[in-house]
């Protein structure tokens, strides 16, 4: 289903994505609509596709998971049974937290957050190297997380098809 954002959708939907708790007069007050309108575009929003869930985000160091880290995977075996079973075993581990398949010579793109460095060494060496079918595995462990976010840009209605300004006529 195709959903085309209008200036007010455009201004809802980035603030949704900051905050998505805030209450309907709150958003209401900002994009300029009442309360009852801001829940049927809410609503229209979810019925399109275009906002697929609703979660809490979590501060992993208030909860002392303080440790990230980027494992690139290569399989040895490229068959789709392969890569089944790769798939099923990252999203049964509640400790990936993203997984991207990936084209290039690394098949994967996996994150890890665990406690500390041990913590992510022990569950990568589970993860990875008990593993007959992943033929190397590089676990890259992040110093500093410079930008974290889900957010997902908007398309501009004053910019072109491959995002630049359009030029004014």
């Amino acid at each position: 289903m195709s959903f085309t954002p209008d200036p007010i959708d455009h201004h809802l939907l980035g603030l949704l994505q900051q905050d998505a708790g805030r209450t309907l007069r709150d958003l209401g007050e900002q994009v300029g609509l009442s309360p009852s309108a801001v829940q049927r575009r809410i609503r229209a929003y979810h019925r399109a596709g275009v906002i697929t869930g609703q979660i809490a985000l979590v501060d992993p160091v208030a909860l002392g998971a303080t440790t990230l880290a980027v494992v690139l995977v290569t399989l040895e075996r490229e068959s789709a049974e392969h890569h089944a079973r790769f798939r099923a075993r990252m999203l049964a581990e509640p400790r990936v937290q993203q997984c991207y398949d990936l084209a290039g010579q690394w098949d994967y793109l996996v994150m890890l957050i665990t406690g500390n460095l041990a913590a992510c060494r022990a569950l990568s060496d589970r993860l990875f190297m008990n593993d007959a079918n992943v033929r190397r595995y590089d676990t890259l462990p992040v110093l500093d997380p410079v930008k974290v976010g889900l957010s997902v840009p908007l398309p501009d209605p004053e910019s072109d098809a491959d995002g630049g300004t359009v030029p004014d006529r």
